[in-house]
């Protein structure tokens, strides 16, 4: 490995000191280390010619990495600096073993799966986006029921009146459908998950479907004009009536390091609070 690039999110106060002590670090491990600040506003990522990317921020960063990165097959190494750390999972204190032994190739890489979004208006494709964690419809304002008619696969699910539906991966699954009532997913499964945002008909349950195929949404009149598609709450289009989504799982997958089920079940067991006793 000859280049890294450092993502430091401008608005977490430990990562710009943080950046530098792994820049000083790099260059003594003769790797050439390049600086990228995340503001949320500048969303192109200068990935020419890196062979690793560092993320010094909390999940969201990785989000905005995942999404330059898993085409190129570009690892992303993410340090939390965040409040959860469900996909961030190597903490601030360990970092600097960790960078070592993934440079040594002693940490092996972790494949998540990212969603494919393709809008269509009429006949144009009129926006394409992945995501890592999850893509949502919902109108612009709060509590707006919106309708949409789902399928997967020309099996048809009818019509959802919402305030929205959300389509994650299953590392998305800890994100915002899980605050939506929807079921945590491990991680390493290849799949979609379906989960409407309050809807007005509770037979509408969260669905997991599985890895292949393409799911469809076609925006129905409702009594707002003003929805928004949302990749990962990042990336966003504003939707139109007769508007026809087109949701699959992405053919690249993004590599992340040091993301283990370990981490996983062991961020669960932390920020969840399990016990595993009446207190649970």
């Amino acid at each position: 490995m000859k280049k890294c690039l450092v993502i430091v999110n401008i608005f977490k106060e430990e990562s710009q000191k943080l950046a530098l002590e792994i820049e000083n670090f790099l260059v003594k491990e003769n790797i050439q280390c390049e600086l990228f600040n995340f503001d949320g506003k500048n969303l192109k990522l200068p990935t020419q010619g890196i062979d690793f990317v560092v993320t010094l921020g909390g999940d969201g960063t990785v989000l905005f990495a995942a999404r330059a990165c898993a085409s190129l097959g570009i690892p992303v190494f993410p340090i939390n600096l965040g409040q959860f750390g469900f996909i961030a999972s190597i903490q601030k204190n360990e970092w600097q073993g960790k960078l070592k032994d993934f440079i040594q190739g002693k940490i092996p890489l972790s494949p998540r799966s990212m969603i494919s979004t393709r809008v269509f208006r009429g006949k144009e494709k009129v926006f394409f986006a992945t995501a890592l964690n999850d893509v949502v419809i919902a109108a612009s304002a709060a509590a707006k029921l919106i309708s949409l008619e789902l399928k997967f696969e020309n099996n048809s699910f009818g019509s959802f009146c919402a305030d929205g539906i959300i389509v994650a991966t299953a590392t998305g699954s800890t994100a915002y459908s899980v605050a939506a009532g929807g079921p945590i997913i491990d991680p390493s499964l290849d799949a979609l998950l379906l989960n409407p945002i309050s809807p007005f008909s509770l037979s509408n349950r969260p669905l997991v479907l599985p890895p292949e195929g393409v799911l469809e949404a076609l925006v129905l009149p409702s009594r707002t004009d003003n929805i928004v598609l949302t990749a990962d709450g990042q990336v966003s289009d504003n939707l139109q009536i007769g508007d026809r989504i087109e949701f699959s799982l992405a053919k690249d997958k993004v590599l992340l390091v040091g993301c283990s089920s370990d981490s996983f079940y062991g961020a669960l067991r932390s920020k969840l609070h399990w016990s595993g006793g009446p207190l649970a």
